[in-house]
């Protein structure tokens, strides 16, 4: 493991969403629109290189991301096979540079999930995980921080 203490501080921006994984995400949006009024405020689309169709609800201070399954090879089947009702997906904050907030995560140990060359995100910026073994359990999303804030 590397030595933190010489490490520069990786510095978080804002949290940006909390994912929430459903079977439905209409069914969601009924969830939270009858328990809390809450109410879309980006419909459903298709993410079909991540295997994902998403939705966003907008809380005061962040949004929820909404993720179900899209196709036979989701992803998220593996996750709502062992949680078939859903739930907490992931926490996505925002950084000033993804390139230099996926070296610093290998630097500092940490194992960035897939080819760890970031991808296209729902936000359409550049995105990163962290295996949540290396976080406390939680799934750790880092993404650019989008131009329109």
């Amino acid at each position: 493991m590397t030595d933190t203490n010489a490490l520069p501080p990786l510095l978080l921006g804002r949290l940006n969403h909390v994912g929430i994984a459903c079977v439905s995400i209409d069914a969601t949006v009924a969830m939270y629109e009858t328990l809390f009024g809450a109410t879309l405020s980006t419909p459903a689309f298709d993410l079909p290189a991540q295997g994902v169709r998403v939705a966003f609800i907008d809380v005061a201070n962040s949004q929820l991301e909404l993720i179900e399954p899209l196709g036979e090879d989701s992803p998220m089947h593996g996750f709502l096979r062992k949680n078939p009702n859903g739930g907490q997906h992931h926490v996505c904050f925002e950084v000033a540079d993804i390139i230099a907030a996926r070296d610093a995560m290998r630097e500092r140990g940490a194992t960035v999930l897939g080819t760890g060359e970031p991808r296209i995100g729902a936000h359409g910026v550049p995105v990163i995980f962290v295996h949540p073994r290396d976080t406390g359990g939680v799934l750790i999303e880092l993404m650019a921080t989008p131009d329109h804030h």
